[in-house]
């Protein structure tokens, strides 16, 4: 019996990979759940900049959550499906009742930054594992969500 998977992976690797892959997917989820309900909510003055904003991001954050969960089974692995998982496993924690533009921002600066961490640390592992198709994902992620906390940095002043 081989101990490589579909993909010419290490199966231990694959295993751990898929893991750390569904505690990002889990965090994802979250997150994306917390920017929609940025979108809706949020009041003040830059009503209208933020609406949109927080559209271009959670449109954007559902598709990597796509392609993330499309990673894990790539992997050989089945993607976390349930919310009560994705609660239990995030790190990200939900974020309720917010309308303040500013701390809107202040969230997503700070769910990408948790994102970002386990990127790192995915990246880290995939490269060990010589797994480039989740290194490269990992890699792209990172170097767009942190031009991302820049400019919202920023906007905070």
């Amino acid at each position: 019996m081989s101990d490589t998977n579909a993909i010419g992976l290490h199966q231990s690797s694959a295993n751990q990979l898929a893991e750390q892959l569904n505690t990002l997917l889990a965090n994802y989820q979250i997150f994306y759940m917390n920017v929609r309900g940025y979108h809706w909510n949020v009041k003040g003055q830059q009503f209208f900049e933020l609406h949109t904003k927080f559209e271009e991001l959670y449109t954007d954050l559902l598709t990597k959550i796509d392609e993330v969960a499309e990673r894990v089974l790539t992997l050989g692995h089945q993607p976390l499906h349930a919310y009560s998982d994705y609660v239990k496993t995030a790190a990200i924690a939900e974020d309720k009742n917010v309308h303040d533009g500013e701390a809107c921002v202040r969230g997503i600066v700070q769910g990408y930054q948790t994102l970002i961490e386990l990127q790192r640390e995915l990246l880290s592992l995939a490269s060990d594992a010589d797994d480039e198709g989740t290194a490269s994902l990992a890699s792209d992620y990172i170097r767009e969500q942190e031009k991302t906390v820049w400019m919202l940095n920023a906007y905070l002043g």
